[in-house]
């Protein structure tokens, strides 16, 4: 079943490649729990199929990075990006798009968060087995508060423009 407006968003891990050491974090890919990042904060999160692709490297994480302070200017504390990716390809595909210290870029491996989200997507005529559905959300404290998931090949309503208009 697919996340909606209103739910808590599901348990699970992601990970993520950390470029500096920090206590509590080691350089390279550490796990995290969704729910203990997610605790009183507004984080926009977007999902894409795959790291390096041509739209998502386009058009999807670059639109996210250039309206992050518009972003946060409204009361976003996170961005992240979700790709079904392993944290070495999204640390590498971050550093890439410039979006290191802007858009928190979330490696969803095996596509657990995303089926658990109910957003996963079966690529397999591509060659590329199962992805994330191309979507963005806005959570407050763990709680959807907007959805927008694309349909077929889109690029129309994930975009950063329409997660932006519907901050408040």
């Amino acid at each position: 079943m697919t996340i909606k407006i209103g739910d808590r968003l599901p348990e699970g891990t992601l990970s993520e490649f950390v470029e500096t050491e920090t206590e509590g974090c080691s350089l390279g890919p550490n796990t995290f729990q969704v729910a203990d990042l997610v605790k009183g904060k507004k984080i926009a999160i977007f999902g894409l199929p795959g790291a390096y692709t041509p739209t998502c490297s386009a058009q999807h994480v670059p639109g996210y990075v250039k309206l992050a302070d518009e972003l946060k200017a409204k009361g976003v504390d996170e961005i992240w990006c979700i790709s079904v990716n392993d944290a070495f390809v999204m640390g590498a595909w971050g550093r890439d798009q410039k979006a290191t210290g802007i858009v928190r870029m979330m490696a969803d491996g095996n596509a657990a968060y995303s089926k658990a989200l109910g957003l996963d997507a079966d690529f397999s005529k591509f060659g590329m087995g199962t992805r994330s559905q191309r979507y963005s959300l806005l959570v407050d404290d763990g709680v959807v508060k907007q959805l927008n998931v694309e349909q077929g090949g889109a690029f129309e309503v994930s975009n950063a423009e329409t997660l932006l208009k519907q901050v408040a």
